[in-house]
């Protein structure tokens, strides 16, 4: 039975592996995050997020032994639970808390580090159909809001923030907080970024087409002042003729 001596080996000797000590971690963020959670025994029982962080800690010791399908069975049967994708790969540093959690999905090569707090529907994926590495890497302390997306081989630094809805296809310093589609740097260090400087390393096709529509409006919106004269000026003339022909009376 070498892939279970492996797999034993793994929870007793590794000094790297540490599991209790993760788990442990992972049962204390939420008590320390969130203001809904009223003690250990209600992370337990209520929190999907930390349900899906302890089985994946359990499935990523056997895909280190290269048992075959079993790992990605295991966390299909996690998804289907508690609404959260965890590939078996995916390797995550301690203290890791998913808020809600439903619809977050977490690709194979992702590398996250400590303390990282992840929100509902976030999404760390691929942008490659090679091997190797082609999810994104977290450093620690790293914040993603809501519905944000992660994509690529790409780095965000220790402490940075994603806001909600944010689309970050390229690397993030640290301590910056990146914001919209695609993730442009707004603060960098608590420092706000001039937007004209975020614009041009991270153009928004989004701001550039609402400027085009407000363009289009506003010509729009000449013409048909130009368009209500013209009618305003040929009924003037209609009535000025009527009442040349008109008997006196």
């Amino acid at each position: 039975m070498p892939l279970l001596r492996s797999f034993a080996a793994q929870l007793a000797d590794d000094p790297k592996v540490n599991l209790w000590r993760l788990i442990l971690s992972d049962l204390k963020a939420p008590i320390e995050r969130d203001p809904a959670a009223h003690g250990y025994l209600d992370v337990i029982l209520s929190y999907p997020g930390f349900h899906a962080i302890t089985a994946h800690r359990f499935i990523h010791l056997l895909y280190g032994t290269g048992m075959p399908l079993l790992p990605r069975f295991l966390s299909h049967i996690v998804r289907f639970l508690t609404g959260i994708e965890i590939h078996p790969g995916a390797q995550i540093g301690s203290g890791f808390f998913i808020d809600h959690g439903m619809g977050v999905l977490i690709g194979e090569t992702s590398e996250i580090g400590n303390n990282v707090t992840l929100y509902k529907n976030v999404t760390l994926g691929g942008t490659s159909l090679g091997g190797g590495k082609r999810h994104p890497t977290l450093g620690d302390d790293v914040v993603v809001g809501t519905n944000a997306s992660i994509l690529g081989a790409i780095v965000v630094g220790n402490g940075a923030r994603v806001g909600a809805g944010s689309v970050v296809v390229r690397d993030v310093p640290p301590n910056a907080t990146v914001v919209g589609i695609p993730g442009r740097v707004v603060l960098q260090d608590g420092r706000p970024v001039a937007s004209s400087q975020s614009r041009v390393d991270m153009p928004d096709p989004q701001a550039t087409l609402i400027a085009r529509l407000a363009e289009k409006v506003a010509a729009l919106e000449v013409a048909l002042a130009a368009l209500t004269d013209s009618d305003a000026v040929a009924s003037a003339a209609r009535i000025s003729i009527y009442d040349d022909v008109s008997p006196s009376i």
